[in-house]
């Protein structure tokens, strides 16, 4: 489980071992960890900041939940979806021990069944998209380097001087045939491009430039519309570095995930062309204050005393206002919600 990684170019080398740690005779790998980190650090940021886009914590678990089990389902279904390989069973292919997920599919899997989720909770669809493609950022920066551990989706040869190289690589390259633009081969004993620090730089990047953007959205799904075009443009690149990714159209060295890349840019370009220039024509951005438990209660009679009185309150913030001035706004209206229900239900009695 143990593989020596070299950067020959850099003068450096490390000893890399797949297992974590152990429990007993169970095996805890570092890829499960990574990526079980990155998704903590994910959600973490969602639940700091949730309040800003409208969005209340406690009914955003509920979707984080549903969400995250569906990008895991629907990330193995594309992988075995686009994988050239062979499954006798249905057990194969649910044994992700005879291959990967792919991240494609675990972003449809979070945006469809999570988007299903906001419905079910009541959550505003498109705010929670924003949020969740910040996460989504630095949930796929930092989970990237599970690759690195297992040393895979890596790249052809380079001379760069970070190129990578291990037994792994060396064994991936002789056991595949690996054809290249005009012909070329990749030479198992070379060094190769490292493509997982490569996507994990370009997606906290991304997080960063996203991160000092959101206060001036113009829409809601402004960012998620922004993460899909720099997604989208990072992963047609470096999938064509790649030397694991499915050839769609070998004469082109068209590769599937570069096509859905290409697809998701163009579209998400137009809509954010649009909806910018209609942006533009209204008032800036207006966000709903994130209200809590008790006062989402206060609200089930909006025809009575309570829904007049929540009527004539102020409930949203700009977009730009920080997370303090959202907070103690949320907290100023749920107080006063819950005031008045106070005095409804004393009056009913």
């Amino acid at each position: 489980m143990s593989t020596l990684v070299q950067f020959p170019g850099l003068g450096l080398s490390f000893q890399i071992n797949r297992i974590a740690f152990s429990i007993g005779s169970l095996n805890v790998y570092w890829y499960g960890v990574i990526l079980a980190t990155g998704l903590f650090l994910g959600v973490m940021f969602a639940f700091r900041h949730c309040t800003e886009f409208g969005i209340e914590s406690d009914r955003m678990i509920d979707v984080i939940l549903v969400g995250t089990v569906m990008a895991i389902v629907c990330a193995r279904a594309y992988y075995v979806l686009m994988s050239p390989y062979e499954y006798d069973n249905i057990w194969q292919m649910l044994d992700v021990r005879r291959g990967g997920i792919a991240i494609y599919g675990a972003i449809a899997g979070a945006f469809v069944f999570g988007g299903l989720a906001c419905k079910w909770r009541k959550i505003p669809l498109l705010p929670m998209f924003d949020l969740v493609s910040m996460g989504f950022l630095i949930g796929q920066g930092v989970g990237r380097w599970g690759n690195f551990v297992n040393q895979e989706a890596f790249g052809y040869n380079t001379t760069l001087p970070w190129g990578m190289y291990s037994q792994a690589t060396h064994d991936y390259l002789q056991s595949n045939v690996v054809t290249l633009p005009a012909g070329m081969t990749a030479d198992p004993s070379l060094p190769v491009y490292p493509t997982f620090l490569y996507e994990s730089i370009w997606c906290l990047a991304g997080f960063v430039l996203l991160y000092f953007y959101f206060k001036k959205r113009k829409f809601h799904g402004d960012l998620a519309l922004r993460y899909a075009v720099w997604y989208g443009l990072g992963r047609f690149w470096i999938e064509g570095l790649r030397t694991d990714s499915l050839l769609l159209v070998p004469s082109l060295n068209l590769r599937a995930s570069q096509l859905v890349a290409a697809v998701t840019v163009a579209a998400a370009l137009v809509l954010l062309v649009v909806l910018t220039r209609r942006a533009k024509q209204k008032q800036p951005l207006m966000v709903d204050l994130a209200i809590g438990s008790e006062a989402l209660k206060a609200m089930q009679a909006p025809d009575g005393p309570i829904g007049v009185i929540l009527s004539d309150k102020v409930s949203k913030l700009p977009a730009s206002a920080d997370r303090q001035a959202f907070e103690k706004a949320t907290e100023e209206y749920n107080q006063e919600l819950i005031r008045v229900l106070n005095r409804t239900q004393k009056k009913e009695g």
